[in-house]
């Protein structure tokens, strides 16, 4: 019952005073039945305060880790791991259609805030729901299937409608996967061939210090047809960290090696320390029409972000319907930035960014670090004042609130 500790990145102490690790579902419903405020809380790897409250934090690890496959949908329990869980499918026979980077986040984390993978026709890890099992602030179970009209809205829900107990995805075939790394693609190349290149693979992710770029990892699904040339690139010789002098032993195979989709989708291995660990995140999500417009609009901020910037990564997510997504409408480019662990300077710059971005609509993912004022989150997200409502619903008290919710989206 002690406090909550820190969280994955340590630049925030969370303000809990106690922790409820429940070990079923009833024990979920009573406990927020008779909490005055409570918020579940998962693996911790949100950079800023939305998983944060000064009351009572849950966390669903302690329950069952019972996975029940029902024809192309896998329901997984609130507390599983994606590493954990797709394990349990690549043994299956069975995929999901992504991953994000770090194997380690939970699913019902994940999908809560719009967390994604790449792929111009690959969807965000959200857009995999089949379904979502809820407990209300009163403590009832609420089951939300893709034919209820609050269901697009509730996916992407930022904690703010209850606690999910069991999520349901759509799984598809296993599927295997090679990644190669390229080095040497120009910036003109870049700019000159954005929609190409990130299209060029199943997965593409481009690693940038938004002077240069610094490496593209491509991962193709075998079978697939693959390019020969990559753009005036060059492939990687030998296994290469995005990260420059970094060690390769967290990262997931590369060279062509083909192997299961759960083992070259993500960047970083499941069972070690992921990416370098000392750092800060902010993401913002722009239409995939604007991409090579805001990424050189971000070029000639290079310098002004080099002392605080690890390494950028440029994505692509597939539109969905899901209100607070940030691929909401529209298929998108993701521009990642992983920050040296110097918060508020990091902060101070955001705004810079967030200007150089707001000519495309740049969307920030709602788990990341961003200043993005309450109003232009409002014309941002359309779906908003509906969310709104959609919360106030399942939660008229205000149980599941905190400091996140009230100060961005005005709940």
């Amino acid at each position: 019952m002690a406090g909550s500790g820190t969280n994955w990145a340590g630049n925030l102490t969370y303000s809990a005073q106690r922790m409820h690790r429940p070990r079923s579902v009833e024990e979920v419903r009573r406990i927020v039945a008779e909490a005055g405020r409570i918020k579940p809380l998962g693996s911790r790897h949100c950079f800023n305060d939305i998983a944060d409250t000064t009351a009572d934090h849950l966390s669903l690890d302690a329950l069952p880790d019972d996975v029940e496959i029902d024809g192309d949908v896998v329901w997984v329990p609130g507390g599983m791991r994606y590493g954990d869980l797709a394990a349990h499918l690549a043994a299956s026979g069975r995929a999901l259609h992504n991953m994000a980077s770090l194997p380690h986040i939970t699913v019902v984390g994940a999908t809560a805030t719009g967390t994604h993978g790449s792929g111009v026709r690959n969807g965000s890890l959200s857009a995999a729901v089949a379904g979502l099992d809820i407990v209300r602030a009163d403590g009832e179970l609420v089951r939300l299937r893709p034919d209820d009209p609050d269901f697009a809205g509730a996916v992407v829900h930022l904690g703010a409608l209850g606690v999910v107990t069991r999520i349901g995805l759509h799984v598809q075939p296993a599927f295997d996967v090679a990644t190669t790394v390229h080095l040497g693609l120009e910036w003109d190349s870049l700019l000159g061939e954005f929609d190409a290149i990130t299209s060029a693979a199943y997965s593409v992710s481009v690693f940038t210090d938004f002077d240069q770029t610094v490496q593209v990892w491509a991962k193709a699904r075998v079978g697939d047809d693959a390019r020969t040339d990559f753009f005036g690139a060059r492939p990687a010789e030998a296994p290469t960290h995005m990260l420059r002098g970094t060690g390769i032993d967290n990262l997931t195979e590369q060279l062509g090696d083909a192997g299961s989709w759960h083992e070259r989708l993500p960047h970083f291995k499941a069972g070690v320390t992921p990416s370098d660990g000392d750092e800060l995140q902010s993401e913002y999500f722009v239409p995939a029409e604007h991409g090579a417009a805001a990424l050189a609009a971000l070029r000639p901020m290079a310098d002004k972000m080099a002392p605080l910037l690890h390494i950028g990564e440029i994505r692509t997510i597939a539109a969905d319907d899901l209100w607070l997504s940030p691929a909401h409408g529209a298929d998108s480019v993701a521009f990642h930035f992983t920050w040296r662990p110097a918060q508020a300077s990091v902060e101070r710059l955001l705004p810079d960014v967030e200007a150089a971005l707001e000519p495309f609509g740049g969307r920030p993912h709602w788990g990341k670090l961003f200043t993005t004022e309450p109003a232009d989150l409002d014309l941002l997200y359309p779906k908003l004042a509906d969310f709104r409502s959609l919360a106030r619903r399942f939660d008229p008290d205000g149980k599941f609130g905190n400091d996140f919710l009230s100060r961005t989206i005005g709940l």
